[in-house]
């Protein structure tokens, strides 16, 4: 199994530092809202690396925390605690919102057959693994006190930017985080934050009341659990440039290297060609796609049509593609289950690994289970070889099919209909709208609806 290291940017081969276990670890969700589509594409990926890790015989042991502290509105040193806020906002505790997004969370994930890591991790349960962490960093002289907190000394640390590519040079005050005359360089970032008074969430240490630095948990969660040197670390890509970084930059403070070996990052999901915004009423949840009509599985589809490291775009038309392939794919599987014919599938499974095997190629592994369903002879084999495949996929493909609706338009006017179509289409191309618009209107007055895609114009009764 190859996996792409962006640590040092290029595919490499993986193999457990440790006996045969790959030790994981994954950065969690901040529990404050509902987690939106494009973060769950992030835990889909996490849970194809392990299903991909086990399909190539290794055993895992994999760390994921919440963070139900610490973790400020800007990813960097800015704004106030996300819980805190949030709290304030549905006048509940830190705590009750904490355990209700850490349900809805863990409801989204099971929904989606993403499966659970070994260990999951509450950053307000780890409290003294954290303070132990930054102790040490002040001990080795890696991290200094100011008068609102303790920051990483970030000039010691003259490799800083070794994941993200940023010179440290080029980090100026104000760039990044607001000026702070107590900091040595505007790039310290701060892994215990003394607590006013009123803050509502905060812990005992030797600096007095605070509460930790975002992340400061991942680097003592993850020490705790699986060692000061592991395999994997995964995240999105957003967590590159600062929250990875200051997380090599901690761990390298005590022991002088990184804590993994492997930094594997999952790229962005976009929708309709651009960001996720509140502004723009684009942010989906899961319940929001269930509630359109869409099994959470059809989603999950939907993205394995990507390699994690790509962007993938999404538009409610690319989900209708992908619920009505796995509706077909799951039609094909189900053909072949009392099948006699005994085709030699080595081939077919052959390439399902080696596309498995390079850098989680799901695409490709996705091709190759279609080419091995079409075929016109039925076979048991090919069906338990498909679900063999979806031990990686997740898709449940032993499910039965559901039945697609059917259409009540006779044939002569469905020959009727495409000819109408064909002619707008011609029309559209001569330029001349107002044909295409008039051709439109007639089959609406009909009570027929219109959808145009990239690979043409559909209809259906409205």
């Amino acid at each position: 199994m190859k996996l792409y290291n962006t640590l040092t940017r290029s595919k490499e081969e993986f193999a457990p530092l440790k006996d045969n276990t790959a030790r994981i670890y994954t950065c969690g969700p901040t529990v404050y809202n509902f987690a939106h589509i494009g973060n769950l594409r992030t835990y889909l990926f996490m849970d194809i690396l392990r299903r991909s890790l086990t399909a190539c015989g290794f055993k895992l042991y994999h760390v994921m925390n919440i963070t139900d502290v610490g973790h400020l509105v800007s990813d960097a040193d800015e704004g106030e605690d996300k819980m805190v806020k949030a709290a304030r906002e549905q006048r509940k505790s830190p705590w009750e919102i904490a355990e209700f997004y850490t349900r809805a969370f863990m409801r989204d994930i099971e929904r989606l057959n993403i499966g659970k890591p070994e260990v999951i991790a509450r950053a307000t349960e780890h409290i003294d693994d954290m303070i132990d962490f930054v102790q040490k960093l002040v001990e080795r002289e890696r991290a200094y006190e100011t008068s609102d907190g303790i920051y990483y000394d970030i000039g010691k640390f003259p490799e800083y930017g070794m994941l993200s590519g940023i010179k440290l040079d080029e980090q100026q005050a104000g760039a990044r985080v607001e000026v702070n005359p107590e900091k040595r360089h505007p790039a310290d970032f701060t892994v215990w934050i003394k607590a006013p008074k009123e803050h509502i969430m905060q812990w005992e240490s030797p600096w007095g009341m605070g509460y930790p630095g975002w992340h400061i948990e991942c680097s003592a969660m993850g020490l705790k659990y699986l060692g000061e040197y592991f395999d994997i670390h995964t995240g999105g890509v957003d967590h590159i440039p600062i929250h990875h970084e200051n997380e090599i930059a901690q761990t390298c403070g005590l022991f002088g290297h990184p804590a993994a070996k492997f930094w594997l990052h999952g790229e962005f999901m976009l929708v309709d060609g651009g960001k996720m915004s509140k502004s723009l009423g684009n942010i989906y949840t899961i319940d929001d796609l269930v509630e359109r009509g869409y099994d959470p599985l059809d989603f999950r589809y939907f993205c394995l049509n990507a390699h994690y490291r790509q962007k993938l775009n999404f538009t409610f038309s690319g989900l209708d593609s992908a619920k009505k392939s796995l509706a077909n794919l799951r039609t094909a599987v189900a053909s072949h289950k009392d099948g006699d014919a005994n085709p030699d599938l080595d081939g077919y499974m052959r390439e399902f690994y080696d596309a498995v095997g390079d850098d989680l190629n799901i695409p490709r592994a996705l091709g190759v289970l279609w080419n091995m369903v079409r075929g016109e002879q039925k076979s048991a084999a090919v069906y338990n070889a498909a679900l063999e495949m979806d031990k990686v996929f997740g898709l449940d493909l032993h499910r039965e099919p559901e039945k697609q609706p059917e259409d009540d338009f006779t044939p002569e006017e469905r020959a009727e209909i495409e000819a109408m179509i064909a002619a707008r289409t011609a029309a559209k191309k001569a330029k001349n709208y107002a044909e295409a618009d008039r051709i439109r209107a007639e089959l609406a007055s009909r009570g027929i609806v219109l959808t145009d895609t990239k690979e043409g114009t559909t209809y259906a009764r409205a």
